[in-house]
């Protein structure tokens, strides 16, 4: 298993605004994985390291405590800053960056198309095609990253 310097780094959240006079900020948090605020982690900067000190759901959004930033002057100067970290290894979940480049087969082996494009949807993220053909991702039933992704899809699906 590679360390956590060797996998893949991924955008996770920004850093909307100060929140409050001791150095919190309000952040945005892209990802699903809410772990990544958990007290003691480390998020990367384009300016350098942040570890959490402590981390509050707030409305759609998190405060947050970052060692590094104390003062609410601090936290003015981080508006705007993304906020990356290592992929986290996890055999369930399909990475975005796995999809990109696949051709994607159907449940007969007939090649259908190369993905082009995943569209964000809240049902289902989308493949979006070379050939035009958009596949939800709901209907992935293996992938080989940036290599084949397997479908079993609803008859009429590709016509």
């Amino acid at each position: 298993m590679p360390s956590a310097e060797e996998r893949p780094t991924l955008e996770v959240g920004r850093i909307i605004k100060a929140q409050g006079l001791r150095g919190q900020v309000l952040v945005d948090l892209w990802t699903d994985r809410h772990e990544r605020l958990d007290a003691g982690n480390e998020l990367l900067t384009e300016r350098g390291p942040l570890v959490v000190k402590a981390a509050a759901a707030h409305q759609d959004r998190f405060i947050v405590t970052f060692d590094r930033i104390v003062t609410r002057e601090d936290a003015e100067l981080w508006r705007g800053v993304v906020l990356s970290a290592p992929r986290i290894d996890d055999d369930d979940v399909i990475w975005i960056d796995q999809l990109f480049d696949a051709e994607v087969y159907d449940a007969s082996g007939v090649l259908r198309g190369v993905v082009v494009d995943v569209e964000s949807n809240p049902a289902s993220d989308i493949l979006v095609l070379d050939s035009g053909a958009l596949v939800p991702l709901t209907f992935v039933t293996n992938v080989e990253a940036n290599v084949r992704i397997d479908v079993d899809v609803p008859e009429g699906l590709f016509e």
